[in-house]
């Protein structure tokens, strides 16, 4: 029987449509998150670092949760009793807002110089450069001023330098306001970020750890500037290019002169955006939750372990660097006897084995089927460490007689 949509049939009452509006949905998914996250706390904004470590470990709804409604992580950990040493010292952020200073005094003029060097050589080279003024009432109107800024700089034909910009990323129905250290627009109206950072880059290379998280942070803001771009398209003008190259700005040889290196965050920005787009809808999570359940870090001990709890988590070893709850993961996972605590290569070997207590179950014949590939493997290896052991019981005896003979020897 053919359905007739957004009609009603001949004959009968048309139903009305109970579906909330837009408005009111994010209206209400709002209040939501402010119900998780405490009706007196304040939100605590996400930024491209935090959404790189989520679309790093997309599969946590836990970290999903908290940070869509904002939740302060470190307090929530300090009040759960396992605090963590995640973040920046104090004596880290005074040094790297010192070197940022550096590099953009004079109007920009050397990271202005920096980018023509290492991403546009063939550019007419920057003799000076208009420096907008970004400043607005809050995040919504800082990132409406940001994109009329940079709509305006495509087609001024030369160098536009936006100092700490403000973009929008929307991420699983919860938006995200980003904010990079620098935007450059060059004279054919393209668009590069510019990541600034305070580790040094020696004989002109630096730590390959430190320069992946830095791309795959620059990748956040590579897929914000190219939502800007599609709004702009959208309007009917021509869409500007995002440059997938970004300028790496660093301090030179342990000194406080700017080097500067051109990344290519192709590569991080794809996973970014397929891994964030497999994020579940923050609202879909949020309705999974139990009614009352609250992450305020003023609650008992008691309340805050039984909602953290009600969330499912994915913890693994790389979260020690990560995210601020991850001693409390950890411990929880090491409590559960779940394997992920012991890296994500050695979980997708183990297939459907998701705690210790089932490996070793499967590797002792107890559990399991004989047919599946992590099962069989698990009783060849336990089959060959019984053996390996019988062999050197057996030798042993004959060891110690040997070393005893030539002692009387001797």
């Amino acid at each position: 029987m053919s359905e007739f949509h957004g009609s009603a049939r001949r004959g009968s009452t048309p139903r009305p449509d109970r579906t909330p509006p837009p408005a009111t949905r994010a209206k209400g998914l709002r209040h939501r998150l402010a119900e998780l996250r405490g009706p007196d706390v304040p939100a605590k904004a996400l930024d491209a670092r935090a959404l790189a470590a989520l679309a790093a470990n997309p599969g946590c709804a836990r970290r999903a949760v908290l940070d869509g409604a904002g939740v302060d992580k470190a307090r929530l950990a300090t009040a759960l009793g396992a605090p963590s040493g995640f973040g920046q010292s104090q004596f880290a952020l005074t040094r790297g807002n010192a070197f940022e200073a550096r590099v953009k005094a004079d109007g920009g003029a050397e990271l202005l110089r920096l980018v023509h060097a290492r991403l546009d050589p063939g550019a007419e080279p920057p003799a000076g450069a208009a420096v907008p003024d970004l400043t607005a009432h809050g995040p919504e109107g800082r990132t409406a001023r940001t994109a009329l800024a940079l709509r305006e700089a495509t087609g001024a034909g030369g160098w536009t330098l936006l100092d700490h910009p403000m973009l929008a990323l929307d991420v699983a129905g919860s938006l995200a306001f980003l904010e990079p250290d620098a935007v450059v627009v060059h004279p054919d109206g393209s668009w590069s970020v510019v990541e600034i950072k305070s580790f040094p880059m020696v004989d002109g290379a630096a730590d390959p750890a430190k320069v992946g998280a830095a791309a795959r942070q620059a990748a956040v803001y590579v897929l914000a500037l190219e939502e800007v771009a599609a709004r702009i398209a959208r309007a009917g003008a021509r869409a500007p290019r995002v440059r997938h190259r970004v300028l790496l700005v660093c301090p030179k040889d342990f000194s406080n002169l700017p080097a500067g290196s051109a990344v290519d965050v192709r590569k991080q920005r794809a996973v970014t955006a397929r891994q964030l787009t497999r994020l579940t809808r923050i609202e879909e999570l949020a309705d999974a939750l139990p009614e009352g359940t609250c992450f305020a870090p003023d609650r008992p001990a008691e309340e805050l372990t039984a909602a953290v709890a009600a969330v499912p988590a994915t913890y693994a070893p790389e979260c020690l660097s990560a995210c601020e709850l991850a001693f409390h993961c950890r411990d929880s996972a090491r409590a559960a006897g779940a394997v992920t605590r012991l890296g994500r290569p050695l979980r997708a070997e183990l297939g459907g084995l998701a705690t210790v207590e089932e490996v070793l179950a499967a590797a002792r014949g107890e559990s399991g089927d004989p047919d599946d590939p992590a099962v069989a493997a698990l009783r060849r290896a336990a089959a060959l460490r019984a053996e390996a052991l019988r062999t050197a019981a057996e030798a042993a005896p004959r060891a110690e007689a040997l070393v005893t003979a030539g002692e009387a020897t001797a």
